[in-house]
């Protein structure tokens, strides 16, 4: 038991060393890699959702609709608690408070089992409501009951593997994050098939391939954690229901919570904006923020890469490593989103042409995405800012950030700009907002970075000049 105390110990102060002492250009890469797979592995997958089930009929297709929206939900309150705690480890990780961390992992946790089983039990005691209220029509909601049915009982397991997710991440432990998240996801990649056409379970079989993947991912990442191979700890001693430690949680998470409520808000506008204009326009809109999420998860995993070095090292006091890391991630992440960006600009109608193959479709889409990735190379700025504030406990500007974009602009730029431009003003709604987005981040981010120099440079003088 002592030998493996000390063993425990070595490895954590190792792990330390190398979040202080690593050049933060290769740590950020050496983290960003896996949360890239995984960010990938689950756009893909949900693509590939998508494409099986709408060979079932239109009503199921609707059905999967109506119900991302529940996940979306589990999903924000599992960001919220994971990115809330997460934060708070890594800093006290760095800071070298390992008990006080564990007690954020295994109290985020526990709150979000509680959150994610509250809503499986309403939301199975009121399933036929709960679908109407999510945009279910008569003919599509026997089809959305039975996806949802699953959906809901994957509740639990929706909310704590994002918790489980972060802390890995915020931990840097991506490699073991990576595992536990694509397992789910390619596992629903070959159990939907093998369900709806294979056992002609139809929806049925969606829903339950997707419960039973969410349950296995779960499963996987709670066995890190017993592994012993994280610091934090997932253990009821450890749980602490103290109104302060909750709300530094739920404080430090909630611009997560309000980036998904309000990307939901903003996928709803959009439909609606789009309905005067046709089907064929609904459509293709749909095909280009797909393909617009696909190439936004890669800089989303490399700002998950940033987000451990930036909180340890803040805890850590190492204010120089969390400028560079900053630094490093914003060019890094622009220059990889405009060479994408360039190539989806030129190849815009074959990736329309790979969804849909009528030509009004392809043709409205290549005109969408191609504005969009003329402006997605300033997504990055509005992102690696809102990341940055939330991965130091700068919560207050973290949510404000992350209301930026879709709540202060393209909230009102959709509803404006159909009736000034027509279809066109639907097209250069979202690319406009990611302008406006990264216009107002970056003095904001430009500020935070001066202060980090700031700080640095009064450590160095009290250091240097000892009283």
């Amino acid at each position: 038991m002592k030998e493996k105390v000390q063993q425990n110990a070595l490895k954590n102060q190792q792990h330390y060393r190398k979040m202080t002492e690593k050049p933060v250009e290769q740590l950020i890469l050496s983290l960003c890699v896996p949360t890239i797979i995984s960010m990938l592995i689950t756009t893909i997958y949900n693509v590939a959702d998508t494409f099986f089930v709408s060979k079932i009929g239109v009503q199921a297709s609707g059905a999967v609709g109506i119900l991302f929206s529940l996940m979306a939900i589990l999903q924000a309150f599992g960001f919220m608690f994971g990115h809330g705690s997460g934060s708070w480890i890594s800093r006290l990780l760095g800071a070298k408070q390992v008990e006080k961390a564990r007690e954020y992992s295994s109290t985020a946790f526990t709150l979000a089992f509680v959150v994610g089983l509250f809503i499986m039990i309403v939301g199975l005691a009121f399933l036929p409501t709960l679908m109407r209220l999510l945009g279910s029509t008569e003919t599509i909601l026997p089809y959305a009951a039975d996806y949802g049915f699953y959906i809901l009982l994957a509740g639990p397991a929706f909310t704590t593997s994002c918790v489980m997710n972060n802390i890995l991440r915020y931990e840097g432990l991506a490699k073991l994050a990576m595992v536990g998240l694509a397992t789910g996801g390619i596992l629903n990649m070959f159990l939907d098939p093998l369900f709806i056409f294979g056992l002609h379970m139809g929806i049925t079989g969606a829903g339950l391939s997707t419960a039973i993947s969410q349950y296995i991912s779960m499963a996987i990442l709670y066995a890190m954690f017993r592994s012993g191979k994280p610091q934090s700890r997932l253990m009821l001693k450890y749980v602490r229901l103290q109104p302060s430690l909750i709300r530094n949680i739920i404080t430090n998470g909630f611009p997560s919570l309000t980036r998904q409520g309000f990307n939901s808000v903003s996928n709803l506008l959009l439909n609606v904006q789009a309905a005067p204009f046709g089907d064929p326009a609904i459509a293709a809109m749909s095909i280009v923020s797909k393909c617009m999420n696909l190439l936004f998860s890669i800089c989303v995993g490399i700002g998950q890469g940033f987000q451990p070095v930036s909180s340890f090292n803040y805890g850590a006091k190492r204010y120089d490593r969390v400028k560079r890391g900053i630094q490093f991630t914003w060019i890094f992440s622009t220059l990889v989103l405009t060479i994408l960006s360039f190539l989806a600009f030129i190849f815009a109608p074959e990736m329309i042409h790979l969804f849909r193959h009528d030509a009004f479709i392809v043709e409205i889409g290549t005109h969408a995405l191609r504005y969009g990735c003329v402006a997605l190379i300033f997504l990055p700025t509005a992102s690696i800012a809102n990341m940055t504030f939330q991965s130091t406990g700068n919560s207050g500007r973290a949510t404000f950030l992350a209301c930026a974009q879709n709540g202060l602009f393209f909230i009102p730029l959709i509803v404006l700009f159909p009736k000034l431009f027509g279809l066109t003003g639907i097209e250069i709604a979202q690319p406009i907002a990611y302008f406006l987005a990264a216009a107002v981040a970056v003095p904001i981010l430009l500020s935070f970075m001066r202060k980090l120099s700031k700080i640095d440079t009064i450590t160095d003088l009290a250091a240097e000049n000892p009283k």
